[in-house]
């Protein structure tokens, strides 16, 4: 199975365009032809499950499409997503913020999906996506380096509830790379599929390595790469994977 992984920038690109006619003003109006961008890249990874980060799911800054449902319908995916925010933020009742999510697109026969939210932070979201034999976890932790350890405790519970292998993929906003997690992997039984601790972030010049796939017992990584395209500040990344009791099992 093919994970991809996409910090998408709700789809608004990079260069003087986000900045034209005044600085900013491209987080107002948007970037259609972009979104078709980056669906055309993800179509020809052909990815089994998409976890998209900052994806807009309506507002009028991408003329009321939801990026998810589009990007989706052009894989033929089931699509899933939430305004990141916790349920009584202040954020769920501003324009275009409350339309500020996380998603998964999904080819496989999916069995559930759940929302769970941290305690801390602003941006609290966590979609569960339930597979025939793992559960895929979606995050996007805050960049207070306080709150991101309260919130990996909590993530930490909740993965090992999981009676199925498990993968966690997200932005960490990890601004110390895999060092900042390395306890919280050691405590969940988790491996980065990035051996190499490539970085992701900025696209034009990676230095950092802000994105991670996670992934426990039971699940075998036998591909990794991040691709390098320029539509989104972040880098995409790629993971190949197998669940190993069913590979041995169709062997």
């Amino acid at each position: 199975m093919r994970l991809l992984l996409y910090n998408i920038r709700y789809g608004l690109g990079l260069g003087a365009a986000l900045h034209w006619p005044l600085p900013g003003v491209g987080y107002l109006i948007g970037n259609v032809g972009n979104l078709q961008r980056i669906t055309d890249f993800i179509k020809a990874q052909n990815p089994d499950i998409v976890g998209l980060v900052e994806v807009d799911t309506g507002s009028i800054r991408t003329r009321r499409i939801n990026q998810a449902e589009a990007i989706g319908k052009a894989l033929g995916h089931y699509s899933v997503y939430q305004c990141k925010y916790g349920t009584s933020s202040l954020n769920q009742r501003l324009p275009i913020v409350r339309k500020q999510g996380n998603a998964f697109l999904a080819a496989p026969h999916v069995h559930g999906e759940r929302f769970h939210y941290f305690d801390k932070g602003i941006k609290r979201l966590i979609i569960e996506l339930e597979l025939e034999h793992c559960a895929i976890f979606l995050v996007h932790l805050s960049l207070k380096y306080r709150h991101r350890h309260v919130q990996l405790h909590a993530l930490h519970d909740l993965v090992v509830q999981s009676k199925k292998p498990v993968i966690i993929a997200g932005d960490f906003n990890t601004f110390w790379g895999e060092h900042e997690i390395y306890l919280f992997m050691k405590a969940a039984g988790l491996k980065s599929a990035n051996v190499r601790g490539l970085p992701s972030y900025p696209s034009r010049s990676p230095r950092k390595e802000l994105d991670f796939v996670l992934y426990g017992e039971g699940i075998h990584v036998t591909n990794f790469s991040i691709p390098s395209v320029n539509y989104s500040d972040h880098l995409p990344l790629v993971c190949d994977f197998e669940i190993e009791g069913k590979s041995r099992a169709a062997a």
